[in-house]
């Protein structure tokens, strides 16, 4: 069996759950009023645990939810508030990752480097969805429940074009004693951007390099479904294979997540394949089926993600919704 073969017969996750499992509060007021997003799913002490991102019409905040079974889940509450004024968080904190086991079919454990788990996050600078060129930086947690936020590790650069408009979601990893941040970026801040993935490395978390080969992972041929973004990275050990794990925004306005591999980290190639699609009309993910995060149970794999569907006229009291955004998930 060919590489390719193999990644994508381990990969499939077909069969979804078809319910939102975390959703947002619909409480003005609260920290995920409006939206969640972004889960990250791990083991911890016996139980799952996930981390998410809740909107607030203001800007990003992160939470955690827990479960005994990966199916119901249980939101434990907010975990990383806004900074003061003036700060890089003073707006938004989006945690999307922390270090953890590498495998695919792993423990899904976290890993502690001198002591703390190090999360990572990145940061708007203005009110609102999203509004301004984001950063990327790390944060560091005894206990997952209180963390401490560093300065941003990665700025957009003018002399990158493909990430001059500002950088997203973040994947922190460690491979042969060298960590990796592996992040999808834009290339302009307004209109109609492109986003692509890259990766930048370090030996010690503090002082990090871009990998001059930026971006390692690019839009696909106009039609396609990935014609306009490819992003939010995840990355995990297969064998000998390194699965990086994406979606793919299109021109036909919806998006969908996919998979490219490596055999040497560097080079990827994608698989082309569409592993969750959007849903039907009245479905939870008719128009986005997005953003992965994936872990084993037992030999299940389970594939998190971001379900996104019109808002019927839904509201938190004063705002009313454009779309209900929450998370679900496919299995193998």
């Amino acid at each position: 069996m060919d590489v390719l073969s193999s990644v994508i017969r381990k990969v499939r996750t077909d069969h979804k759950y078809g319910k939102l499992i975390v959703k947002p509060s619909y409480v003005y007021g609260t920290f995920d009023s409006h939206a969640v997003d972004c889960p990250f799913v791990f083991r911890y002490e016996g139980r799952f645990l996930m981390t998410f991102v809740g909107w607030d019409s203001i800007g990003y905040r992160a939470g955690m939810a827990e479960s005994d079974d990966l199916v119901s889940w249980k939101k434990i509450g907010m975990i990383i508030d806004r900074g003061p004024e003036g700060s890089i968080t003073e707006f938004n904190v989006a945690l999307t990752s922390i270090l953890r086991d590498n495998e695919l079919f792993g423990s899904g454990e976290l890993r502690k480097v001198d002591g703390k788990y190090v999360g990572t996050y990145h940061a708007y600078p203005g009110e609102g969805y999203e509004v301004g060129a984001g950063v990327i930086g790390l944060c560091y947690s005894d206990d997952l429940m209180r963390w401490k936020i560093g300065d941003p590790v990665l700025l957009p650069e003018d002399r990158y074009r493909w990430e001059s408009g500002g950088m997203y979601k973040s994947w922190l990893m460690e491979k042969d004693g060298t960590f990796y941040l592996f992040y999808n970026a834009k290339n302009i801040t307004t209109g109609d951007w492109k986003e692509r993935i890259g990766f930048a490395y370090s030996d010690d978390l503090l002082t990090w390099k871009k990998y001059h080969g930026n971006p390692v992972l690019s839009t696909g041929s106009p039609g396609s479904f990935d014609d306009r973004f490819v992003s939010d990275p995840c990355v995990f050990q297969y064998n000998d294979i390194w699965v990086l794990f994406y979606f793919g925004a299109s021109s036909d306005g919806h998006a969908r997540d996919s998979a490219a591999y490596s055999t040497d980290f560097i080079t990827w190639n994608k698989t082309n394949i569409v592993l969750l699609d959007v849903g039907p009309p009245g479905s939870i993910d008719s128009k986005y089926a997005h953003k992965p995060s994936l872990i084993a149970k037992n030999t299940t794999l389970y594939h998190f993600y971001c379900a996104v569907s019109p808002s019927e006229g839904r509201n938190t009291g004063t705002t009313e919704m454009k779309e209900i955004r929450g998370i679900s998930f496919a299995k193998s």
